[in-house]
């Protein structure tokens, strides 16, 4: 104890510009200070079974028997803000008018969350936290970096990681039970969007994806999400931009990222670093709407990093961490006086976050040791000259010990006494309309991505060409086959890794199935059966335009059927490698280790076709069994060629005549029998089929792996003590 109160009165005497506890008194100076309110009304699941709620700051009162609600409204600076009488941005015509939510209380009890290897000294991520939110507040966790505050947020949302163990009680309206569907909202800290969509075509089909009912009827509930994020200026923009054309700034997309949730219009809502990556303007921005929101009744929870004056002037409750320690919960207003009563009273040119921060970053202990020796011309850095690890013993040991936690306890018991209504699902779009809707969304986007679909039937085009032009004007002659077998193996082997340029294309779309699956908007199933159904019109127009092009270049047999033949066997072909590029970005999730994996592949694959050395000729062990049999060049070389050959005969001299199989047989190993090639053709349909199969079980243990399994932590949230 000597060793931290001579820490402290080192740092009180060092921090000449800081204010004395009782001169941080509510002023209009210190806009971020909040005034005392004057009404008050109470709050009990009685008297408001439906939670009908008004825009209000519930708290307890210290000394109090109950629960108060009591309008705070900040100072003159952000009362405005606050009251709603800044001008709001002027709403579409029928749009509606953001209606008012019915909150839920969240208390979360003595939560402790483990994660092995995650701390280098205790595994212990989070340490018997306590603290609440109530409706119409907005309740943030700060802390530095790996301080806990994303996995505390994941654990009250019930969205760790498989591997963390919780432990403790999280409580929902006073009920120890899980949330569901469509009743709270979760936003992670990068949520990947659609860049080719606008924002309101990227709602709708957000609330096509989430919510049942008719297709007209979600027209009004994008207009209100729109509305409340203040997006109405970027309605109608591309969110990723087009040609010279800019995108949506950061802190634009951040909030159609919020938005996307509010669709659901969620009771509560929890939000990863919606500061993340955002400039001051935009933070303040951001937080303002968040404000807003709050106003309307819905609960937000949110992590934060650290934040400007402003900003934090817009805060009602703060839990502070550090490593996983809670120092303090509680009012904005209590946390400034918490630290004071410590002796680390924020100074007043300093920003309340800043100071917070400095105080409980252990990192700062590395810069005291650069700048040990180091002087200013005012003397030494006496600004930092404050060991962090005593500053964190300190706070901790006098929140504990403080009014704060007492209070804290006081309304979670309160809370958690008697058990309010059971939040609700609202229900789920069906799984047929989800596959609707995806499959016209990607549609969409494909129409608009040059990049990754158009240019690739341009360079499919030429690369037909090129290839076309090289082995035109073969003829019909025995001596023609060796060369013609050449054609269709460099045909089907070059487009075949062209193909290999979708990949970025089908990695954005596994990373968009992702964040979708995380807060049950999709499925694997439903993700695999509409991303099918999208492709199919596109590869089919790369096989009819390819084929027509390598078919009348090359010179083979003129009839329809064959034709059709053709195209129907490139198609699977292309199906196949679809399916097969799927299941590599699936297992890998990462372009450049992707792109590698693949281009090993279909190397192996084409070395093992049967084209370099005949397949019946391939050393038994490993090339013939089982490379030869699972590489799909195998079956759409033989497919095309017996397509061809099969029924043909080539003389030789005047007297003599062979088969086409005979021709073929010292080229290609192909079967003699006339229904083979609709056999290959069958294979290449049973491994477009296998390769999707397969890559629906990597996006459950890969992609599911990454994403929380929300019902999993809440079933084991209400059975773990």
């Amino acid at each position: 104890m000597e060793e931290i109160q001579s820490q402290s009165e080192h740092y009180r005497s060092s921090s000449s510009s800081a204010s004395s506890p009782a001169s941080r008194v509510p002023s209009s100076n210190f806009f971020y200070l909040r005034k005392p309110g004057s009404l008050r009304q109470p709050i009990s699941f009685e008297d408001s079974p439906e939670w009908e709620d008004t825009d209000v700051d519930v708290r307890v009162e210290e000394g109090g028997d109950s629960i108060n609600a009591a309008t705070t409204p900040v100072s003159p600076s952000l009362s405005k803000l606050n009251s709603g009488s800044l001008p709001s941005p002027q709403l579409p015509e029928g749009a509606a008018v953001a209606r008012k939510i019915a909150g839920a209380s969240v208390v979360w009890k003595d939560l402790t969350v483990t994660i092995k290897g995650k701390r280098k000294y205790s595994d212990k991520v989070v340490k018997s936290s306590n603290g609440c939110a109530l409706p119409g507040t907005m309740t943030v966790i700060m802390g530095p970096a790996k301080s806990g505050k994303s996995t505390l947020l994941k654990a009250i949302a019930g969205r760790l990681h498989p591997s963390a163990k919780m432990y403790g009680e999280v409580f929902i309206n006073g009920a120890k039970t899980h949330m569901p569907y469509g009743s709270y909202g979760f936003v992670d800290r990068e949520t990947t969007l659609i860049g080719s969509l606008t924002v309101r075509e990227y709602l709708y089909y957000s609330a096509l994806l989430q919510l049942p009912g008719f297709f007209c009827q979600k027209k009004s509930v994008v207009e209100e999400a729109i509305h409340a994020m203040s997006l109405g200026d970027y309605a109608n923009k591309l969110i990723g931009g087009h040609c010279y054309m800019k995108g949506l700034p950061s802190g634009e997309r951040r909030r159609v990222s919020i938005a996307r949730e509010l669709v659901m219009r969620p009771r509560i809502l929890f939000i990863d670093e919606p500061l993340y990556h955002l400039d001051s303007v935009s933070a303040l921005l951001m937080m303002v709407t968040l404000k807003k929101l709050a106003s309307t009744g819905c609960t937000l929870i949110f992590t934060i990093y650290q934040s400007s004056t402003e900003v934090f002037g817009l805060f009602d409750r703060i839990c502070l961490l550090s490593n996983g320690n809670t120092l303090f919960f509680g009012e904005t207003l209590a946390c400034l006086q918490h630290f004071s009563n410590a002796g680390f009273p924020c100074p007043i040119m300093q920003s309340p976050s800043d100071h917070f921060l400095r105080a409980i970053n252990t990192d700062f202990d590395r810069i005291i040791a650069m700048c040990k020796n180091w002087q200013d011309d005012n003397g030494d850095f006496s600004s930092v000259n404050m060991d962090t690890a005593v500053a964190i013993r300190t706070l901790e040991a006098t929140y504990k010990s403080s009014a704060d936690a007492a209070a804290v306890e006081t309304i979670i018991l309160r809370l958690t006494e008697k058990e309010g209504p059971l939040l609700k699902s609202k229900g789920k779009a069906s799984d047929a309309t989800r596959i609707a809707v995806l499959t016209w969304r990607s549609l969409l986007i494909m129409s608009r991505e040059w990049k990754y679909y158009w240019l690739r039937l341009i360079l499919y085009m030429l690369l037909t060409l090129c290839v076309g032009t090289v082995f035109s004007g073969l003829g019909h002659s025995l001596s023609s086959v060796v060369t013609r077998v050449a054609a269709i193996f460099v045909f089907v082997s070059f487009t075949s890794l062209l193909s290999i340029a979708g990949v970025p294309a089908l990695m954005k779309e596994i990373k968009i199935y992702a964040s979708e699956e995380s807060n049950q908007h999709s499925g694997a199933f439903v993700f695999l059966f509409g991303q099918l159904l999208s492709s199919i019109p596109f590869l089919f127009l790369i096989s009819i335009s390819s084929s027509l092009v390598f078919y009348f270049l090359i010179g083979l047999r003129d009839e329809f059927s064959l034709l059709m033949y053709f195209v129907l066997n490139f198609f699977m072909c292309l199906l196949v490698n679809e399916g097969l590029m799927l299941a590599v970005a699936s297992l890998w999730q990462n372009v450049f280790w992707s792109v590698l994996t693949l281009v090993t592949i279909h190397v192996v694959m084409m070395l093992a076709a049967g084209y370099f050395r005949i397949r019946n000729e391939l050393p038994g062990p490993v090339w013939t069994y089982p490379l030869s049999y699972i590489a799909f060049h195998t079956y759409s070389i033989q497919g095309l060629l017996e397509n061809e050959y099969l029924g043909t005969n080539f003389a030789v001299g005047q007297v003599r005549t062979i088969s086409g199989f005979q021709a073929l047989h010292s080229a290609y190993d192909i079967s003699p029998s006339s229904n083979s090639k609709w056999e290959n053709l069958l294979v290449l349909f049973l491994m477009a089929v296998g390769y999707r199969i397969l890559v629906f079980f990597l996006l459950h243990v890969r992609v599911r792996k990454n994403v929380s399994l929300h019902r999993l932590c809440q079933c084991n949230r209400n059975s773990t003590t």
